[in-house]
C-alpha cells in the first residue's frame, strides 16, 4: 500500500516523497479517504501513529482548489510545541503549493502574528488562549473556515481549555468539516465530540493501552531518595535519549541543573520558559545536543523524537491517562522503549489505576548496589493489584514484553553516556 492510492495532487505527492514517507500508517490508511470524502472523523490514536499527516494531507488537497488568502482550515492544539510541530509538517508537505500557514500562540509577539494574518493564510494552527485574544481584537476572521481540527482534545480537557474551545466554536460556521483527535475519551471529551461532530466515522488505532514496544518497571523509593536513585539509575543504565517527567516547573529546572553539574548533557522544558528557550531545548534534544530532557506534562506536548529510549517518571503522573501519554514518547515507530516510574507509599492508589489500564502488574525492581538505608523496596506495593477489577489481558506475547525489559542484563548495568 502506498500514498499513490489517495490520488493526491502531484505537488503534494512530490512533497511526500521528499520528506521520506513511503507507506501510510494504519491511521493514515483509514482516515485519509474519509477526510477526502468530506466526512467528520473521530480519531482515537496515541502520539507517534502518524495522525498529523492523516489530517494535513487531505486538508492540503482541499486547499489546492478554491479561494486563497483567507482562513479555510483551523487546527487547534493544546501547546505551543505541538502547534509548531504541526505547522512545520504542513510547511514540509505544502512546499510545492502556494498554500500559506501561520501559527498563533502566546509567549511571542502578537503583532507579528497579526501581520502574517493580514498578508493572508489558508491554514491557522493555534492554541486556544491567543486565538481568543485575536478574535477579541478583531484580528482574525474565522467565518470562512471549512475544516476544523481539534488535536489532542483530551489533553486540552486536562489543561482546562474546554470553555475556550466552546467560545471558539461560536465564531465558526455551522457548516464545516470537523476532525476530532484524542488518545483517550474521558466523559467531557466524549460529550464535546457528540456535540460538534456530524455523523462521524470513528477511526481507532491502539488507544488506551500503551504501545506494545514499551516495557515498564516500578522502583519503590521514598521521596527524599529520588534524586539519588535517578543519578544511580543513569549511571547503571545504557541509554540513548532520556525524557524525565516531573510534577512541577521548579523541580524540572533544578533537576536539569543538577544533572548538568554532574556532566550530563541535560536541559529543562517547563512552562515558565520563553518560547525561544523552549524551542532551543526541544531542538537541542532532537538534534543530540542534549541527551536528557527534564519536562513537565504541560510543556511536553509536541515532543516528537523517535530516538527516546527511556521515559523516567521522576514524579508519578496524576492520572493513568497521563501515564499513557508520557510513556508514548518512547517505543515509537516500532522501536523498543523502557518506562521507569519512581513511586513512594502515598502513590499506591495511582499505581493501582495505572495497572488497571495496563491490564497487568508493573514489574517491581530494586536497583543493585543502591543504598536504600532502612527502606525496604520489596515491602512496598506488594498487593497493589490484588482484589482489583482487571481489564482483559493483552496478547500473551505483548504481556511478556511489558513484564520484561529488553536485554535487561546488558542494558541495566552499562554506564550511561555523559558529556565529553
Amino acid at each position: 500500500m502506498s500514498f499513490e492510492q489517495f490520488s493526491l495532487d502531484r505537488r503534494i505527492a512530490a512533497a511526500i516523497k521528499t520528506v521520506g514517507y513511503t507507506t501510510p500508517t494504519p491511521i493514515q490508511q483509514q482516515a485519509i479517504p474519509l477526510v477526502l470524502a468530506g466526512r467528520d472523523v473521530l480519531g482515537l490514536a496515541q502520539t507517534g501513529t502518524g495522525k498529523t499527516a492523516a489530517f494535513l494531507l487531505p486538508i492540503l488537497q482541499r486547499l489546492t482548489k478554491g479561494p486563497r488568502r483567507r482562513v479555510r482550515a483551523l487546527i487547534i492544539a493544546p501547546t505551543r510545541e505541538l502547534a509548531e510541530q504541526i505547522h512545520q509538517m504542513s510547511v514540509d508537505l505544502d512546499q510545492n503549493t502556494k498554500v500559506r500557514g501561520v501559527t498563533v500562540y502566546g509567549g511571542v509577539s502578537k503583532s507579528r502574528q497579526v501581520a502574517t494574518l493580514r498578508r493572508g493564510a489558508e491554514i491557522v494552527v493555534a492554541c486556544p488562549g491567543r486565538l481568543l485574544d485575536l478574535l477579541g481584537d478583531g484580528a482574525i476572521d474565522l467565518s470562512q473556515v471549512e475544516v476544523l481540527v481539534l488535536d489532542e482534545a483530551d489533553r486540552m480537557c486536562d489543561m482546562g481549555f474546554l470553555p475556550d474551545i466552546r467560545r471558539i466554536l461560536k465564531a465558526l460556521p455551522v457548516q464545516r468539516q470537523t476532525l476530532f483527535f484524542a488518545a483517550t475519551m474521558p466523559r467531557d471529551i466524549r460529550r464535546l465530540a457528540d456535540q460538534i461532530l456530524n455523523d462521524p466515522v470513528t477511526v481507532q488505532i491502539g488507544v488506551i493501552a500503551p504501545v506494545e514496544t514499551v516495557s515498564h518497571a516500578l522502583y519503590p523509593i521514598p521521596h527524599q531518595l529520588k534524586k539519588r536513585l535517578l543519578m544511580a539509575t543513569l549511571q547503571q543504565t545504557a541509554t540513548g535519549r532520556v525524557l524525565i517527567f516531573t510534577r512541577t516547573k521548579y523541580r524540572a529546572r533544578n533537576l536539569a541543573r543538577d544533572l548538568a553539574k554532574r556532566g550530563y548533557r541535560a536541559a529543562a522544558l517547563q512552562g515558565n520558559m520563553s518560547q525561544n528557550q523552549r524551542t532551543k531545548a526541544i531542538n537541542g534534544f532532537r538534534d543530540g545536543k542534549y541527551d536528557i530532557l527534564v519536562a513537565t506534562d504541560i510543556a511536553s506536548r509536541g515532543i516528537d523524537v523517535s530516538e527516546i529510549t527511556h521515559v523516567i517518571n521522576f514524579d508519578i503522573p496524576d492520572t493513568a491517562d497521563a501515564y499513557i501519554h508520557r510513556i508514548g514518547r518512547t517505543g515509537r515507530a516500532q522501536q523498543t522503549g523502557t518506562a521507569y516510574t519512581f513511586a513512594s507509599e502515598e502513590n499506591a492508589a495511582m499505581v493501582r489505576e495505572i495497572e488497571k489500564v495496563l491490564g497487568t502488574q508493573i514489574e517491581r525492581r530494586r536497583l543493585p548496589d543502591f543504598n536504600y538505608g532502612d527502606f525496604v523496596p520489596e515491602k512496598q506495593f506488594q498487593h497493589s493489584t490484588r482484589n482489583q477489577p482487571r481489564r482483559k489481558r493483552p496478547h500473551r506475547h505483548a504481556a511478556q514484553r511489558s513484564r520484561r525489559a529488553p536485554d535487561s542484563r546488558r542494558r541495566d548495568h552499562a554506564p550511561t553516556r555523559k558529556a565529553a
